[in-house]
């Protein structure tokens, strides 16, 4: 497959979901109530509900909105720089509120798709935290190798 198709694909799926989930985060209040009364929840329920998807709507946006910049860097072929090392150390504090948003849910409401949840933002956040890492590393070497030529 060729490279250059690789990526229009991957930036246009990263621009459908950040502009999806921007639209799903926008029609939480209004979704949560529809379907709170068709399945019969209380408004207590409702707004616990609410806040919780709106809160990590809101980080998912905010993960989505860094990917699309570090992703900027890739297509311009410069993709060891510190700016993105700043991007993924902000998409792990971003799965850190998500995985935060979904303990308390599981002590509200316990669920095993809220565990399951916690714990793929929670290896997320490490993930990003160690490529964090890596990334600065690189830059460290790129820069000492751009100073010696």
């Amino acid at each position: 497959m060729n490279s250059n198709f690789i990526n229009r694909a991957t930036k246009i799926i990263i621009d459908i979901m950040f502009f999806g989930s921007i639209l799903c985060t926008i029609a939480v209040p209004f979704l949560t109530r529809f379907i709170g009364g068709f399945y019969g929840y209380d408004t207590r329920s409702s707004i616990i509900f609410a806040a919780m998807l709106f809160v990590s709507g809101a980080a998912s946006v905010y993960i989505l909105f860094n990917m699309r910049q570090m992703f900027k860097t890739l297509v311009g072929n410069n993709p060891f720089v510190i700016k993105n090392a700043d991007c993924l150390r902000r998409i792990a504090a971003a799965c850190v509120v998500i995985v935060a948003v979904y303990a308390i849910k599981c002590v509200l409401l316990f669920t095993w798709a809220s565990v399951v949840i916690a714990i793929v933002f929670a290896v997320g956040a490490l993930f990003c935290l160690v490529l964090k890492d890596l990334f600065k590393q690189a830059v460290s070497y790129k820069e000492e190798n751009d100073w010696t030529v």
